[in-house]
């Protein structure tokens, strides 16, 4: 006695167009969950020229990013003031969330918050940029965030 291997019968057209929907519908969903957070990941800000381009931006929460511009950087304990500028026009941004120490002069930073009416913006939150470039400290020398002796 030989044992054969059943003989299958052909999928009928009717039930592949079903199969070929719900395998579609699967990649769609799985699809539409995988890219769909990637917006609200990306952080969109916009430049001071883009900002005092708009109408009536004042009040509007946004965020602004641009360089920190040389010899602005103002501290007081419980606040900072600094001029963000894109090279072609400048915003005084005034913070009372102090940035980390990695904030310079220079540096690229985004802040978010609202523009007043005298022409400020008041931030409630300030992002630092940091370069892409590593570079490693050189034979024997102390990383810059280690201080010194410890």
């Amino acid at each position: 006695m030989t044992a054969s291997r059943p003989i299958s019968a052909p999928v009928p057209p009717r039930r592949r167009w079903g199969l070929l929907l719900g395998v579609g519908l699967v990649a769609a969903v799985i699809a539409w969950l995988a890219f769909g957070g990637i917006g609200n990941a990306l952080v969109y800000y916009l430049t001071p020229t883009e900002l005092l381009a708009r109408d009536n931006p004042v009040g509007q929460t946004v965020r602004l990013g641009g360089l920190v511009k040389e010899g602005s950087i103002q501290r007081s304990t419980s606040a900072i003031t600094f001029v963000l500028t894109d090279g072609t026009t400048d915003v005084t941004v005034v913070s009372d969330t102090l940035p980390t120490s990695s904030f310079r002069e220079g540096s690229g930073a985004v802040v978010e918050g609202e523009l007043n009416g005298d022409g400020s913006f008041v931030a409630h939150q300030v992002l630092v940029k940091h370069d892409e470039n590593y570079v490693a400290p050189s034979q024997g020398a102390v990383p810059s965030h280690i201080p010194d002796g410890g």
